[in-house]
């Protein structure tokens, strides 16, 4: 196992500058998840660590050796794309060992390691099979036996999971976090999919237009995102934005929305009276109640678990989640409270969070 440091890495393409001076520190045993949509830098970056992209500046280092200059296969790390990249006319365990036979490791090291990542993702029955014989969560299972038997001391996850069902994702989000806790290694994975981040880091790393925009575990992002970017990209359905002016309403701050809404805050910044605004709130972090801000039901959709509402606020179109099980109808009139405590303020021009 080895940490990772990233320290100002630049990369360029021609005269076009993709990834702008970005800092990252990875522990020993960390599962790190860069996250962000499609077009931020998050793969350029991961495979300018494994090597397959050339760092125009800045420096990579793993295990405290510095590997700019180093070709893949000498960084020590193992490396699972998306689309699996598995030999068609080699068994499964053909291809689990086919890097260390490229090595000209001894044969019977070979087989014991094929067999221990096979004990570990549950292959040992399909070691005869070909890939064409295997689901693709099998088939990705294999993808990672390959990387498991080479022992790295970094582990690269390319959007791994992109290619399977939304059942297999989840199974597969549960497996891969499970070989974590037992290999503990070090562990940087790709996705533009939130939700696989909250789930499975240690860390997350939320990019944006080849910057980082913030670092920290899932929570810690959750509940204190520190840009609007953040907080509308971590959480599902997305934080609810409103746009307006700070206030002060028989002695209580509130946001007045520029539908004439006034929301309440739990406090406001000193002498910002007046001061252009955006409030955000997560859906779930909406009550039904008689004191709240009148809204008007556009759609219901009902999950099982709970309900969505998606209602206009003053010109403006909000989501709310409810567990309760509410009989709500398209154009009904509702009253929403959010909950002044949980709510988040944002700079009207530039998105940090007041």
């Amino acid at each position: 196992m080895a940490s990772v440091e990233i320290r100002d890495v630049r990369k360029s393409f021609g005269p076009v500058e993709v990834v702008h001076g970005v800092d990252i520190s990875i522990g020993d045993g960390e599962f790190v998840i860069l996250v962000g949509p499609s077009g931020c830098g998050k793969s350029t970056l991961l495979r300018m660590i494994a090597g397959l992209e050339k760092i125009t500046s800045g420096e990579v280092s793993i295990g405290g050796r510095v590997v700019n200059q180093m070709p893949p296969k000498e960084r020590d790390i193992a490396m699972v794309f998306q689309n699996y990249a598995l030999y068609p006319h080699m068994t499964v365990s053909e291809n689990m060992a086919f890097s260390l036979r490229l090595r000209r490791t001894e044969k019977a090291l070979v087989t014991e390691r094929v067999h221990i990542a096979a004990e570990i993702l549950g292959l040992m029955p399909l070691l005869d099979r070909f890939p064409r014989q295997l689901s693709g969560g099998q088939r990705q299972r294999v993808a990672m036996g390959r990387a498991i038997v080479r022992d790295p001391q970094v582990f690269l996850f390319d959007e791994p999971l992109s290619n399977l069902d939304a059942k297999l994702r989840v199974q597969m989000r549960t497996e891969i976090k499970e070989l974590h806790q037992r290999l503990r290694t070090t562990t940087v994975y790709v996705t533009h999919d939130q939700i696989e981040a909250m789930t499975m880091a240690d860390k997350i790393v939320v990019m944006h237009d080849g910057i980082v925009e913030q670092i920290g575990a899932p929570l810690e992002l959750y509940d204190n995102p520190a840009n609007r970017f953040v907080a509308g990209f971590i959480g599902s359905p997305a934080m609810n934005f409103m746009s307006g002016q700070i206030q002060g309403v028989n002695g209580t701050a509130v946001l007045r929305t520029d539908g004439g809404i006034d929301l309440p805050l739990q406090a406001a910044p000193a002498a910002s009276d007046g001061r252009p605004a955006v409030y955000g709130v997560r859906p779930e972090h909406f009550i039904l109640s008689d004191e709240g801000a009148e809204a008007s039901v556009v759609v219901v959709e009902p999950t099982g678990s709970e309900i969505q509402v998606v209602a206009d606020m003053g010109g403006a179109h909000i989501v709310a989640v409810f567990r309760e099980r509410h009989d709500l109808k398209p154009g009904q009139k509702i009253c929403l409270q959010p909950n002044p405590e949980l709510v988040h303020l944002f700079d009207s021009d530039n998105g940090q969070r007041l």
